[in-house]
């Protein structure tokens, strides 16, 4: 076992942190120390609670989940710092769980901390059950991001130190700079390529407010970690400007240890490596050892073995459901001790706050997710220009208005226009969290991690930008932040075959039907999952971006053109935007219905005259969400495309994107294919996207 190779200089018990710019001191972190066979009691009473639930479940991850009690016993009863009377309070320290199979262990430690009964650790993975099988975000009761697709979780950790550094660097609250940001990462999470983005990241901006705790158990699900690497993850992480301590993590003496050196850390982000033992304490049918096996990963250690472990850990396999009367004891002592603790904080805050009245409002407001009055129709939007240079103009508007928000980039400001928002902020570094905007270099998937892992935190909004067709990398990112519900803003440009001589793969077809698919699933709050908009012009565009800030219960997706657009005839009503779909071009009695969103809507209007000539008369609706439309009153959407119309729908990308609009007598011109290189006016051409090709289309189908 590898052991430590630091000294540490600090007093027995407390740190001491001066914030000399408000004269008070705060006590933090470690408080009270336990002796070994207390804590190895502790563990092992987690380790007893972890398998029963599993084996009552018939299903689940034991084997992680016992080796890493030691250290989340450690973290809780005698670092992490929270509220016990308010798990909402801002400046709590917060505690991300990137391998969400390890869910038992979390369950069972809030559950001594009183965030979860015993009752709801014996409902684990049923119905209705507060405590499913891989966490799902809940403040109130100690869960502070869903976790499961593995890589994601830490990254979200990294987002979260920055929010608050953010906010600390804004209001100068003394709480955020005392504020940790503690995360668990697994060797599956280590091996996921999202690991690299968040590594680099937290390492090249300093974030000394993250500690993450790297469980080295070298078992997987189906292998030990030898059979698919050899990499030093030390030297890795090293590498990237961290801090790296490398401990036994089942040795309780070792991890306080690592966590006091952690916390002293002011420059780099800290990485503990624990190497654990795999199903720590679990036997099998015959007695024999069943730790580091592969086979207590992904199941119930299963009859004899697992009463064989509940009598190896001190347990009774009869009443397997049962706080250790020494353990309850020192919890009771943890959560009095923190009320204590937090109080004196709080205090601390409290005068901060009397000393900066509009800064502590600025602050509730933040976190409230009141936006400050955006003077939306002060903003002029210039004529015939892409989508993206409108999208520029209000990012422009934000930066000035709304204080709070972080916009990122993933090496692309300059082209997805996401550099508007540095007209009146600037970039984040190590030296400047007062910055609002993030360049996150080459790797969308941890930018979108990030920034959902900002919104986690609270306080922050935060939004990103890339290519349209590089939203693939960010298709896992983008489901979670569905599922947690957070109201994070994707940014994607360069959104058609229009892309022009990058060629197909820079053209997106299929993608626009992909995001539309969230749009159709609904959340837990039968909510639509994702909130999808695609404009028509620059008026639009402000009117989406509007919509998207006003938006706090979903993400929000902005596809925005690369080429130049011509704007609609004068007199739209583009407050129509608010209903999903609204005509552009009024007709009370038309032959036909042109249905389209995005550039596709001017190329529609750009059919009227050629339609007019053969005495048709049309009716030209654009559709920005899908989604915001379906919600609008039944006779509103009857109205607008009624059940029996004739309604030709163009678009750019897949037919699939319009299927659910154009009806039983309804016809979709699209792509089924992938695009190709070329000036985009040849394309228009070539793939019949002209006025005069699509006129012919309309023409053809209304006979």
């Amino acid at each position: 076992m590898i052991g430590f190779f630091f000294v540490y200089h600090s007093p027995h018990s407390l740190f001491i942190c001066i914030f000399a710019a408000y004269n008070f001191t705060l006590c933090f972190n470690a408080m009270m120390e336990h002796s070994s066979k207390l804590m190895n009691r502790a563990a092992d009473n987690i380790r007893v609670l972890v398998a029963s639930m599993v084996e009552k479940a018939k299903s689940g991850h034991p084997g992680g989940a016992m080796g890493g009690a030691d250290f989340i016993n450690v973290l809780y009863s005698e670092f992490l710092t929270f509220d016990p009377k308010d798990p909402t309070w801002e400046c709590r320290d917060r505690f991300f769980l990137d391998p969400g199979h390890m869910s038992p262990m979390l369950y069972s430690i809030l559950m001594l901390c009183e965030r979860f009964t015993m009752e709801d650790l014996k409902q684990f993975r049923q119905w209705d059950s507060v405590t499913p099988g891989h966490p799902e975000r809940n403040v109130e009761r100690g869960i502070e991001n869903t976790s499961g697709p593995l890589g994601q979780g830490h990254v979200y950790a990294v987002g979260a130190a920055i929010a608050a550094k953010a906010l600390y660097a804004r209001t100068g609250n003394p709480g955020f700079k005392r504020e940790k940001i503690y995360a668990y990462i697994s060797d599956g999470g280590i091996q996921e390529e999202v690991s690299q983005g968040a590594g680099r990241m937290a390492g090249h901006l300093g974030l000394d407010n993250l500690i993450m705790f790297y469980d080295a158990n070298d078992i997987q699900l189906s292998t030990p970690t030898a059979d698919v690497t050899s990499e030093d993850t030390a030297l890795k992480y090293k590498a990237w400007n961290w801090n790296v301590l490398e401990i036994d993590g089942n040795n309780p003496e070792q991890i306080r240890k690592a966590l006091k050196a952690a916390n002293e850390e002011t420059a780099r982000p800290t990485l503990i490596i624990g190497h654990t033992i795999m199903g720590k304490g679990a036997r099998k049918a015959d007695g024999e050892s069943f730790e580091r096996d592969c086979g207590t990963h992904g199941a119930p250690l299963g009859g004899n073995a697992y009463i064989e472990t509940i009598k190896n850990l001190g347990a009774d396999p009869e009443d397997p459901f049962h706080i250790f009367p020494e353990v309850a004891e020192m919890y009771k002592a943890r959560l009095s001790e923190l009320t204590q603790e937090v109080e004196k904080i709080r205090q601390a805050e409290k005068k901060w706050a009397q000393e900066n009245p509009e800064k502590s409002q600025l602050l509730s407001d933040w976190f409230n997710q009141k936006l400050p009055e955006i003077p939306w129709d002060k903003l002029e939007q210039k004529p015939n220009k892409a989508t993206r240079d409108g999208s520029k103009a209000v990012l422009a508007l934000l930066s000035e208005y709304v204080p709070n928000m972080i916009v990122s980039s993933a090496d692309l400001c300059n082209s997805d226009k996401t550099d508007g928002f540095l007209a009146h902020t600037t970039p984040i570094s190590r030296t400047n969290f007062a910055g609002g905007f993030l360049q996150a270099g080459v790797s969308e998937l941890s930018m979108a991690c990030v920034c959902i892992g900002m919104m986690l935190h609270g306080g922050i909004i935060s939004a990103m930008g890339t290519f349209f067709v590089f939203s693939d990398y960010m298709k896992p990112a983008v489901r979670m932040a569905a599922l947690m519900e957070t109201p994070v803003k994707f940014v994607w440009t360069h959104d058609a075959f229009r892309v022009g001589e990058d060629g197909p793969t820079h053209e997106p077809v299929e993608q626009e039907a992909q995001i539309r698919l969230m749009e159709k699933l609904k959340n837990h709050s039968g909510k639509d999952s994702v909130r999808v908009f695609r404009p028509c012009n620059n008026q639009a565009a402000t009117q989406c971006w509007r919509l998207a800030m006003e938006n706090v219960e979903t993400p929000t997706a902005l596809i925005f053109s690369r080429q130049a657009i011509k704007d609609l005839p004068e007199g739209v009503d583009y407050i129509g935007v608010e209903k999903g779909a609204y005509e552009v071009v009024k007709e009370e009695y038309p032959d036909v219905i042109l249905l389209a969103s995005g550039s596709e809507v001017s190329t529609l209007v750009d059919t009227l005259p050629l339609l007019q000539e053969k005495n048709i008369k049309a009716r030209v609706i654009s559709c920005p969400s899908e989604g915001l439309f379906r919600r609008q009153s039944a006779e509103y959407q009857e109205k607008l495309l009624p059940a029996d119309a004739k309604i030709f729908a163009l678009t750019a990308g897949l037919p699939a994107t319009f299927e659910g609009l154009v009806g039983r007598n309804g016809y979709i011109y699209g792509l089924d294919h992938f695009g190709y290189s070329a000036p985009y006016q040849v394309l228009d051409d070539k793939l019949g996207f002209t006025p005069q090709q699509v006129a012919d289309k309309i023409i053809d189908f209304v006979k």
